[in-house]
Order: structure tokens, then sequence, then C-alpha cells
């Protein structure tokens, strides 16, 4: 994760959790996910936009241009999570610089140097595209988890129903 980690929080719908505790657990807990999966989706979609790609390949030992759009992913923290609350967190996989993978053995998919990127360094100025994308699109993930909650909880309303 890059050094400044953001967070988005949906409080006030008291409504929802409500909603929430009234269906089974299972339920609530697969809705909640689907439902901050598509808003985590959101942020990464665009902060995969916003990363610059190499113009050139630098090298034998070098990641092809592209390794940093690849390397921007999102992932459920299960031991943050339960039924009233999940936690994603959309990052940059990193990893050792050169290490090879696979039975080809080609390079990793990892972007070691993301945070060389996103907050520059002495010879390079920054060019960020995590913290942009998350300040830019974080109403429309904030929507989009709106937006899948209340369909998954009329679904699951709607299935308990019958």
């Amino acid at each position: 994760m890059m050094a400044n980690t953001s967070e988005i929080r949906i409080e006030g719908l008291e409504e929802l959790a409500r909603a929430l505790k009234e269906l089974p657990k299972r339920v609530a807990r697969n809705g909640l996910r689907a439902s901050v999966y598509a808003g985590a989706k959101v942020i990464r979609d665009e902060a995969r936009l916003k990363a610059p790609v190499a113009t050139q390949v630098f090298g034998p030992n070098q990641q092809p241009p592209g390794t940093l759009k690849r390397a921007i992913i999102m992932k459920q923290i299960s031991e943050k999570s339960d039924a009233q609350k999940q936690v994603f967190y959309v990052a940059v996989r990193r990893g050792k610089q050169y290490r090879n993978q696979g039975k080809k053995g080609t390079l990793s998919q990892d972007a070691y140097y993301a945070h060389f990127v996103e907050f520059g360094t002495v010879k390079m100025s920054a060019r960020p595209f995590m913290r942009p994308a998350f300040e830019g699109k974080k109403g429309d993930a904030v929507e989009a988890i709106r937006t899948r909650l209340a369909e998954r909880v009329e679904a699951a309303a709607q299935d308990l129903s019958k």
C-alpha cells in the first residue's frame, strides 16, 4: 500500500444497518462484500487509467511497459471484515525487483517502483496516480456501493419473502 492510506467510510445509514441485521448473516455479509467490491473496483479502475506507462523497454531484466497498470490490485482483508464491515485495499502489488516467476521464468508482474512514481525521487518528479484516482472517484465509489447494496438487500428481501 502507498504511504498515505485513505479510507471511505459511509456513516449515517441507520435504515440500512437495520435492514442488514434483519437478513441472515450470510446474506448480509455477501451483500455488503459485493457492494464494497463495487466501490473498490471504481477506484482501482481509475488508478489503472491514471498510471503512467513507460514508452520504451529499458533492458532485459526490466519489467515490460504496462507492468505498473497490471500491478494495481484490490484485495479484501478478511481479518478486518465481518457481517457489518468489509475492508478492501486498492494497492500496487510490490515484490522483489528481479524475481523470475512461472515455468518460463518471466519477470515478476510486481511494480516494486510504484512509490517512486507516485511520490517522486531526487532525480525524478512525482507522477501521482493513486492519490488522484482516490480523490477523483471517491464520490463515484460511494455511489457504486450504495447502488449495489440497495440491489443486494432488495434481492435478498425478495428471496426471503418467497
